[in-house]
């Protein structure tokens, strides 16, 4: 392994070594995290998940109501997708965290999948407190829903809170830009926001890269209507080769075969500091969003060439 020192120090991010003077010409590129191939098999955990700290939980989950949810999302899960997980063991037990994904699939079943593989087969199941987009709230029904599983809008200020009391979050960055990419531009992440980087650093708190293949198929997405899905109060209707030509039923994804890798907890906070605190100059925000962003299209990249077939695996 190469080593630099400066000044009888050495500093070590993802398996390298820098001094101050590399890490200034090459903030993002030193952001190189190696996936670790962990296959493991998914199993049911018989453990029940953690309540949070208080009983009333102050954005509206109910545990109750997510158990009695859970053997339809089991059926999506074991069944219907046939998801494949691997390195879910990489997900911490306890303490902050942040789950940062790809999203793709015109509706956020990916969100799901990711949920229920924690509470199936993690050795510590965990509530995922999940972020959503604003335009939910103006829809009763559907934030109710949300809200009760597990879901907070997203805010930095929200985030925020959820990781001063310890759970473990889940973003996607690209935000709605993720779900409506169309099909002929499958799994070609759009640009990552910053603020799970902020909040990783002032909240401590490790990122997990989680790498989604298979949702892309399963709602293949051909037109978005915008003008039609503002009248509704959502940024599009998505047209598939299905729906609505086929109404409700066409509304129905398809059953493809779905991958999920967790990759390796990307811990921001631990990089060499001046003064304890982070430098912008050395570790600009957007460009260690990038690096992650970079880091879970790999993991994306590599899922999809080992994949077969799209709908068998």
């Amino acid at each position: 392994m190469a080593e630099r020192v400066a000044g009888g120090q050495a500093h070590r991010l993802g398996g390298r070594r820098w001094s101050d003077a590399a890490r200034a010409r090459r903030p993002a590129r030193d952001l190189r995290l190696r996936e670790e191939a962990a296959p493991e098999k998914v199993e049911e955990s018989e453990r029940a998940e953690q309540p949070a700290a208080s009983e009333a939980d102050p954005f509206g989950l109910d545990l109750d109501f997510r158990e009695r949810v859970v053997p339809f999302f089991r059926f999506l899960f074991e069944r219907y997708w046939r998801v494949e997980v691997k390195g879910l063991k990489r997900v911490p037990a306890t303490g902050p965290a942040i789950l940062v994904a790809n999203h793709s699939g015109a509706l956020p079943f990916d969100g799901t999948m990711i949920i229920t593989a924690v509470r199936l087969a993690h050795p510590h199941p965990r509530p995922v407190r999940f972020l959503y987009d604003g335009f939910v709230d103006n829809l009763p029904g559907v934030r109710t829903f949300y809200r009760r599983v597990g879901g907070v809008t997203a805010s930095y200020a929200n985030t925020a809170r959820l990781l001063a009391a310890g759970h473990l979050v889940m973003t996607f960055p690209e935000g709605v830009a993720g779900v409506a990419k169309l099909f002929t531009e499958r799994y070609r992440l759009r640009p990552f926001s910053s603020s799970f980087v902020r909040l990783s650093l002032t909240h401590r708190a490790p990122i997990i890269p989680v790498a989604v293949v298979g949702a892309e198929e399963a709602y293949p997405l051909v037109a978005r209507l915008e003008e039609a899905g503002r009248l509704f109060g959502v940024p599009y209707i998505p047209v598939t080769p299905f729906f609505p030509l086929l109404g409700v039923a066409g509304a129905l994804p398809l059953p493809t075969k779905w991958f999920i890798r967790f990759g390796k907890p990307i811990e921001l906070y631990k990089m060499p500091t001046r003064d304890g605190a982070m430098n912008p100059a050395l570790y600009p925000p957007r460009e260690l969003a990038r690096s992650v962003r970079r880091r879970v299209a790999g993991m994306v990249t590599r899922l999809r060439r080992r994949r077969q077939s799209i709908f068998f695996g």
